[in-house]
């Protein structure tokens, strides 16, 4: 009985939750300053098939996922604070970084919480469900490629004004929070950017609660900024609209998102958990989506699978709704494909401590020719 309820404790610490808060951890009531911060070292093993000469292609490295610490805290009444670096050298696998980076650090007045909350500073985006995941609580090792791809520019300057219902109940409703909303204007540089001009990007994110097992949301982003392209006149255009979706049954969590890009002049790739983002000129549509399950048992394991495509059109044109990932799914497609069904299990040692492996299955349809790629990633993790 009491490792039945260590497992469950434990699931509903890492499990992602539906708050208005846009930082990792949230400060408590008391005064003083609270350390934060997680390690994740990771060991990946790279199946790349043999060269021309026979010679084996494989790779493996001992690196570290992310190594973060910060400070978090309350300030009387009615104010809170949040800051933390990254000091990997080797975020996700990368290469020449040069830690320390900040990543977050904003201010929040709370007077008015849960209803409304405001925030002044850098931080996360407040679009979409895995991208608003804290990476130390992620159910996989990896974000979905569609999440990375499409939700660039994680973290960027901004003001933002978040909240719920709280306890309130409307119509008979019984659970709390049943509409939470984040709504943020932000510049759309980028991580520790200047805004080179008086334009900025409006995020918006609603969900809808009715019961305790699920709860939906929608997110949007629409940006606008000078043109990349030398020659161009007209200013570059963002759009992003996602749909996700997060149902619970007992020890069973299935989660589910999508999202649909435009990008109109220059777009970008990558970004995200102090990632580079890289810009590129000319107009793409894009989009993706994810489904996972997990199951928490008795035994402190979680198994869990998660199915993914993210969508390239080939030949396309700057139309939000051209092309579509399904497509690639059921159907046979001219369009570059990426999937990738990942196999994995989480081990909790104790609420601060866990273990990851994770086995990448990944193919390649549609015009992208099939390569060997797939990769087995294994991760410790310590939260403090």
């Amino acid at each position: 009985m009491k490792k039945a309820l260590f497992v469950i404790l434990a699931s509903l610490f890492l499990l992602p939750q539906f708050t208005t808060a846009q930082g990792c951890i949230e400060p408590t009531s008391e005064e003083g300053v609270q350390v934060i911060g997680f390690v994740q070292p990771q060991y990946q093993y790279s199946f790349l098939g043999d060269g021309l000469n026979g010679k084996s292609l494989d790779e493996s490295s001992f690196y570290f996922n992310r190594a973060r610490l910060g400070v978090a805290g309350s300030i009387p009444y009615d104010f809170s604070y949040y800051v933390i670096f990254e000091f990997s050298p080797t975020l996700n696998g990368a290469k020449n970084l040069q830690p320390p980076l900040l990543l977050d650090a904003f201010l929040s007045y709370n007077r008015f919480a849960p209803y409304a909350k405001v925030a002044l500073g850098q931080f996360k985006s407040p679009f979409g469900l895995e991208a608003l995941t804290p990476c130390h609580k992620l159910h996989t090792i990896n974000r979905a490629m569609v999440v990375t791809e499409l939700g660039a520019l994680y973290r960027d300057m901004g003001l933002m004004v978040s909240g719920g219902t709280g306890k309130l109940s409307i119509l008979g409703s019984k659970t709390e929070n049943l509409f939470g909303y984040n709504l943020a204007l932000m510049n759309g540089s980028g991580i520790n950017t200047w805004d080179p001009d008086n334009m900025k990007d409006f995020v918006g994110r609603l969900t809808f609660h009715p019961f305790d097992f699920i709860t939906l949301g929608a997110s949007y982003r629409r940006g606008e900024r000078l043109p990349q392209a030398t020659g161009v006149e007209k200013n570059d255009i963002s759009k992003r609209l996602g749909f996700d979706a997060e149902f619970k049954f007992n020890n069973l969590l299935l989660q589910g998102e999508f999202v649909k890009g435009e990008d109109i002049g220059s777009y970008t790739t990558g970004g995200g958990c102090g990632g580079d983002v890289e810009v590129h000129e000319g107009s793409l549509t894009r989009d993706g989506f994810f489904v996972q399950a997990m199951y928490t048992t008795p035994w402190n394991i979680q198994p869990i699978v998660r199915l993914e495509e993210f969508l390239v059109p080939q030949g396309n044109n700057p139309d939000m709704w051209n092309g579509n990932v399904f497509e690639g799914l059921w159907g046979e497609t001219d369009d570059e494909v990426q999937s990738i069904i990942t196999f994995g299990a989480n081990y909790f040692f104790n609420e601060w401590t866990r273990m990851q492996v994770n086995y990448l299955y990944k193919a390649e349809k549609g015009s992208l020719t099939e390569i060997e790629n797939d990769a087995l990633l294994v991760q410790l993790q310590v939260v403090f």
